[in-house]
């Protein structure tokens, strides 16, 4: 076990920041996509987690070798918000809730949730004091999954849960983010460390209750090999934490706003869910308000 070299390194590159910011927010919009039609697949959650950080934990295992699965330095409270806030935890609840959720609710309720959860953690946990601009991006957050709370009410179209788990989950990623900038670990140790202690829980999960692997279709779980274990677990996880070092939080949460109209566009298109006025609207209202409350329109201080 070694310990850590802690970096507070912005990066040369702002093009760099950009291009893993939108690199970002591409995975996530496909992650909703996939995970939703494993629904329909013999797969079940701890195969996808399986999937999911078996394939990080084994491409960034020098990573961990490395720095240890306890690294010196490190305390032990951000690491375990770390892997819980986007690591096994996350992934449980939030698989959960998006197989019994359209790919475009899924994308308003959790995409549109996360920057609403960081704030709020901010503000009531380490007195952060929004402007009026991000304010008013808070609001249309809310005014966005209003709307999408009204029509489902009115038609009972989603289950109790996606409005439980998927805010959920958006609060523990919210608590990863703050956890991870006040770590200490580069882009690559995080996503490293978070792969493999997430890998010893789905392992440990499967022990004890099964798989369905054996019975899945090849071409099934090659579809999760490439969006989940590759994309999703690897490419994202790096990409977003450089996102953060190389741009601040700040501008980096601004590429969330596509999230929710990407999953609204890919759920129609690609999984053909239904797509009504309700749904683009409030996907719009949400992507506006996340854009907002990142702060990137406001002067620049």
């Amino acid at each position: 076990m070694s310990t850590i070299a802690f970096s507070n390194d912005k990066s040369p590159s702002q093009a760099l920041g950009y291009a893993a910011g939108t690199i970002t927010v591409l995975i996530w919009s496909t992650w909703f996509l996939a995970t939703r039609h494993s629904a329909a697949t013999p797969l079940g959650s701890i195969d996808i987690g399986l999937i999911r950080f078996g394939i990080p934990a084994l491409v960034l295992s020098p990573i961990w070798l490395r720095t240890g699965l306890l690294p010196k330095g490190l305390p032990l409270h951000l690491l375990a918000i770390m892997v819980a806030g986007c690591g096994a935890i996350f992934f449980l609840v939030t698989t959960l809730a998006i197989h019994s959720t359209p790919a475009a609710s899924s994308g308003i309720l959790l995409g549109g949730s996360m920057p609403l959860a960081t704030a709020l953690i901010g503000i009531l946990l380490f007195g952060e004091r929004p402007d009026a601009t991000r304010i008013a991006g808070l609001v249309a957050i809310v005014a966005g999954v209003l709307i999408l709370l009204t029509r489902s009410l009115a038609d009972a179209s989603l289950p109790w849960t996606s409005f439980v788990l998927l805010p959920a989950g958006a609060v523990l990623w919210a608590s990863y983010t703050h956890a991870f900038r006040r770590s200490g670990l580069s882009a690559i140790q995080a996503s490293a460390l978070i792969a493999i202690w997430s890998f010893l829980i789905m392992a440990t999960l499967a022990l004890v209750f099964g798989i369905s692997l054996p019975q899945a279709p090849l071409p099934e779980i090659g579809l999760q090999v490439l969006s989940q274990g590759i994309l999703s677990g690897l490419v994202a996880m790096v990409a977003y934490g450089t996102a953060v070092r190389t741009l601040g939080g700040t501008q980096a949460a601004a590429f969330t706003a596509l999230t929710p109209v990407l999953a609204t566009l890919g759920g129609g298109f690609l999984l053909s869910e239904q797509m009504g006025l309700a749904e683009v609207s409030a996907a719009v209202v949400t992507g506006i308000g996340v854009a907002l409350s990142t702060g990137i329109a406001a002067k620049h201080r």
